[in-house]
């Protein structure tokens, strides 16, 4: 079978493995000039379970609101990007309910744990190196009510494989030294074991390349201008260097999915979602953090990749804008220095490189994979801040899909579009 898979990113190029082990002829097309150059690039490079709770939970909307115009604010909506996701809105609403934010999350937490499985395989397998760390992500607390409500929804998790530990801020110092000075004002932690680290862009690049050597085309500088069908069915994908003929497609494109699928009719609810890093050399800070450090009061991330130390956060929703905002990568690096101002010593404006690239997100906080009404076309998009750590369960699962598999875990309550049983 001819398979196409339109994007190579993390999700695409994860899709593409699984198609080409099952025995497809894949070609991968792409408008950039290799794999993993925009969403893929620069994320926060933690692969975590830990973290699977969507964003449309109860008491965000309140939130959102309260932080409406300001821009060091960790989710800033932005005036003009209203008329444009009303709809969107309206189901991110429906999704902030107890028992909706509770089955997201559940349906996220299997799939995660699924992909960290199929990416450590691959690992094994392909002993591609990615500046890839295994001790696990540590998340901190200031605030009690904070901390209470992250060990209820661990706690919840946790009956359907998440593993955590609770820890006191003086056991959050010992575990992480970094945080030694600042453990008297943490009330505690929450340690996840099974969390990894690693360079999503050199982890694609290299995945990639050895698809590219075992006999996978992969079309770069290519436009993708639209679906071609006939007799109902996907039968070519136009792109600006000629039609490219297709048996099945799967559409990997995050959020720039809906606007190729519209044409032929699927409305697909993902809207982008600006995030922010600041990557800097960790060199001149000996004591820097040896795992990934999640401040939940202050909303980002500190993690350290191989020699370096990523800062990320932020949430800014201002359509496809992928242009990083100074005022939020600065508001980013204060918060950062107030946790550790230590960080000072590797942080500099003329080496830090700060980046920005959108996050594919869905109302529901879950991806959509699988089937569409349309055949032969199927999709892998929409995984919001969990692109990285889904990618390669993603992949497994859709390529099984395609093949005509079921699935290795259960997808019933993963959203489907419409007119798809």
């Amino acid at each position: 079978m001819r398979t196409v898979v339109l994007g190579a990113g993390a999700v695409g190029v994860a899709t593409a493995y699984y198609l080409h082990r099952l025995g497809h002829v894949v070609t991968v097309i792409d408008r950039q000039s290799s794999a993993a150059l925009e969403t893929s690039f620069g994320n926060g490079a933690v692969i975590h379970a830990s973290e699977v709770e969507p964003w449309s939970q109860p008491g965000m909307p309140l939130k959102i609101l309260k932080w409406l115009g300001r821009e060091d604010a960790p989710m800033l909506l932005r005036y003009r990007a209203l008329p444009y996701m009303w709809r969107w809105g309206v189901e991110f609403l429906r999704n902030c309910t107890d028992e909706r934010f509770h089955r997201n999350a559940r349906a996220n937490l299997r799939l995660a744990l699924y992909s960290l499985k199929s990416l450590q395989e691959i690992r094994a397998e392909t002993n591609i190196a990615y500046d890839c760390a295994t001790n696990g992500v540590l998340k901190i607390y200031r605030n009690p009510a904070s901390l209470d409500t992250g060990r209820r929804t661990s706690a919840e998790l946790a009956k359907h494989g998440l593993k955590f530990t609770e820890l006191s801020g003086a056991e959050c110092g010992k575990l992480e030294p970094s945080l030694a000075d600042t453990a008297d004002t943490l009330c505690g932690g929450l340690y996840f074991e099974r969390d990894e680290v690693g360079d999503c862009h050199k982890f694609v690049q290299g995945l990639a390349r050895r698809l590219a050597d075992q006999g996978v085309r992969f079309l770069y500088e290519t436009g993708i201008d639209a679906l071609i069908l006939r007799g109902g069915r996907v039968a070519a994908i136009a792109t600006d260097k000629g039609p490219v003929e297709a048996d099945a497609v799967v559409a990997a494109m995050a959020s720039f999915t809906p606007a190729l699928l519209k044409p032929v009719g699927i409305d697909l609810p993902i809207y982008p979602v600006k995030g922010v890093s600041i990557t800097v050399p960790a060199a001149g800070w000996n004591t820097a953090p040896r795992m990934a450090i999640i401040d939940d009061g202050r909303m980002f991330g500190l993690i350290r990749v191989g020699d370096r130390l990523r800062a990320a956060g932020s949430a800014e929703i201002a359509r496809y804008d992928t242009t990083p905002s100074p005022v939020r990568a600065q508001a980013i690096i204060a918060k950062v220095l107030e946790t550790f101002p230590a960080f000072a010593r590797c942080y500099a404006p003329e080496t830090a490189k700060v980046w920005a690239g959108l996050r594919p997100v869905t109302p529901s906080g879950v991806g959509y994979m699988g089937r569409t009404p349309i055949p032969n076309l199927y999709l892998n998009a929409g995984h919001g801040h969990l692109g990285w750590t889904m990618s390669c369960g993603a992949g497994r699962l859709v390529a099984d899909i395609v093949a005509g598999r079921n699935p290795e875990i259960d997808v019933s309550d993963f959203p489907r579009v419409a007119g798809v049983a």
